[in-house]
């Protein structure tokens, strides 16, 4: 059964001004065969290709919610050249200065991409350096080809001609407007408000709005929450009131969805918890996402009812459900998890439990905590939310 994610590794939604819209047209393509596979792995609900640059192999995030971006470690190894530096804001609101620059070649397969406009990035910061990511293939490249995904069977492919992809059981489409550096923003309704969707395979989570979107009046089912629930390129956003709530329908392009379940956040973003019950094409000539689908079961919303972040190393309680004598709270260190100790972690050990986390697919658990300096035992019990 569908399961809403707690640590959303929200990745990208790197949003880049108009003026470097010239810079996103550039680069080239060039294909082997008419259809080409490509690697894909989709692990932590976010995708992952293997691409070749100068001879050496990187793992690349494949997200549609960021142009292309590579590390400080490749730029450097390259001796690339700076193009200019712009301000760059992650999907948290937060902004820095980053240098735009030129990738001569990347192949990614039998693609060869050539001279694509990449922003250089850090990615070895907090979380998201435990997902060992390189750099991103993002929007700017994949607009120049056809596009179709299926989390499901770790497939990916590629082609020039969108009649190679056949359309007949894609029923569900999603016109879209793509942004300066091509990420598509799907428009829908929600409340009587108008919402841009950022379409965004680098989004571990479901469907995502801003607060000022909710209108806590209009849905019964509505559980409130505090906390951090999402990690940008630069760095965590800070901890906020919000709501998870389930709303009867939902129009997305000519199809309406029953019972979704939708979270309050930073940004507007439909991701991967939504899309892997979908086989999809992307197609940046018409503007269009095509879903078939694959799994029809509804969402559920089943959870401990709080989740936690490594700093430094340490799990520390960053989320939690807003419910009358809920035991944990934010701030509250993390001993153990089921007996299993996790104080005094290494990085590589930290980020072994970030991703393979104790309590998944567990009913129960018994949680040692810390707080104000005396030691807490509790039980906990894995409940379904909004049913």
């Amino acid at each position: 059964m569908k399961k809403i994610l707690y640590t959303l590794l929200l990745f990208s939604t790197i949003s880049i001004s108009a003026q470097g819209k010239r810079f996103f047209e550039n680069g080239e393509v060039q294909l082997k065969n008419p259809v080409e596979k490509i690697n894909l792995r989709f692990e932590s609900n976010l995708p992952f290709v293997k691409v070749s640059i100068n001879g050496k192999i990187y793992n690349f995030l494949f997200d549609s919610g960021a142009p292309t971006v590579i590390s400080h470690a490749i730029y450097d190894e390259l001796e690339l050249k700076k193009k200019y530096k712009r301000s760059v804001k992650d999907s948290n609101e937060k902004t820095q200065e980053q240098i735009f620059t030129e990738l001569p070649e990347m192949l990614v397969d039998n693609l060869t991409f050539k001279k694509v406009g990449a922003i250089v990035l850090d990615l070895n910061s907090a979380e998201l350096g435990c997902l060992k990511v390189d750099g991103i293939l993002g929007a700017n490249q994949m607009a120049k080809l056809f596009w179709r995904v299926n989390y499901t069977e770790n497939s990916l492919e590629a082609t020039r001609d969108l009649t190679l992809f056949d359309l007949k059981d894609y029923k569900t489409i999603l016109p879209f407007d793509p942004k300066p550096q091509k990420t598509p923003v799907v428009k829908t309704r929600l409340f009587d408000k108008e919402i841009d969707l950022t379409f965004d395979t680098g989004f571990s989570g479901r469907i995502e709005v801003t607060e000022e979107k909710f209108n806590i009046k209009k849905t019964s089912r509505a559980v409130e929450t505090y906390g951090t629930r999402s990690i940008g390129a630069f760095g965590a956003a800070k901890p906020v009131k919000g709501y998870i709530f389930r709303v009867d329908s939902m129009k997305l392009g000519n199809t309406i969805f029953q019972n979704e379940l939708i979270s309050t956040s930073a940004s507007d973003l439909i991701g991967n918890e939504f899309t892997k019950d979908f086989s999809f094409i992307l197609d940046w000539k018409n503007n269009k996402v095509y879903f078939k689908p694959i799994k029809t079961i509804a969402p559920k919303l089943e959870t401990f009812g709080f989740s936690y972040r490594f700093i430094d190393a340490k799990p520390v309680v960053a989320f939690v459900f807003q419910e009358e004598n809920f035991p944990l709270k934010i701030g509250d260190s993390i001993i153990s998890i089921n007996n299993i100790n996790l104080e005094n972690l290494n990085k590589d050990s930290a980020c072994q439990y970030m991703i393979n986390r104790i309590e998944k697919n567990q009913s129960n658990i018994d949680i040692k905590i810390k707080r104000d300096g005396k030691i807490l035992d509790f039980k906990m019990e894995r409940k379904e939310y909004l049913k």
